[in-house]
């Protein structure tokens, strides 16, 4: 049963992933034309991803497990993301916390219903559009007021004239 929960867990799994590099010179290799690191290039800056704080207020629904599934399989065709995986939990007597976990990163939310809101985080790297699911969680919670913060995540890693 050990090793079950383990194999659950993600541990001792083959991902695929390389060894952190420690000297330094992964920066200058992420402007490569042919690698495939996903990182944003856009006006001279390079960046993992963009990372949205998004608070729904006033929302209606935000209880509804089934809801806030469907709003992330939404928010991940809107934004042209790849969907994993979807886990969300009821809390009693109210309020529900969820992930949907995409190739290009995450989607995240807990709610307090009892207030109408919801506190949403949408992190995605490569060509998804991440701005798309502010339309679709203002459509799905029934309300006109979001507010976005957006976080360029990892800016700075690599120098703006290795970017260019």
């Amino acid at each position: 049963m050990k090793d079950a929960n383990l194999f659950q867990l993600g541990i001792g799994l083959e991902t695929g992933a390389h060894a952190e590099d420690t000297t330094g010179r992964l920066a200058a290799t992420l402007c490569d034309s042919g690698r495939e690191d996903h990182f944003i290039r856009r006006d001279g800056r390079v960046f993992a991803g963009t990372h949205l704080i998004i608070e729904v207020v006033n929302g209606h629904g935000l209880d509804d497990e089934a809801r806030i599934a469907r709003a992330f399989r939404d928010c991940v065709d809107e934004c042209g993301a790849t969907l994993l995986h979807i886990h969300t939990h009821k809390f009693s007597p109210q309020g529900v916390s969820g992930v949907a976990v995409l190739a290009e990163s995450h989607i995240s939310v807990h709610t307090w219903p009892e207030i109408g809101y919801g506190a949403f985080d949408v992190f995605m790297c490569g060509d998804a559009n991440p701005w798309a699911a502010v339309g679709v969680l203002q459509r799905a919670f029934g309300t006109s007021d979001v507010r976005v913060r957006e976080i360029l995540r990892g800016e700075g890693l690599v120098p703006a004239h290795l970017a260019a």
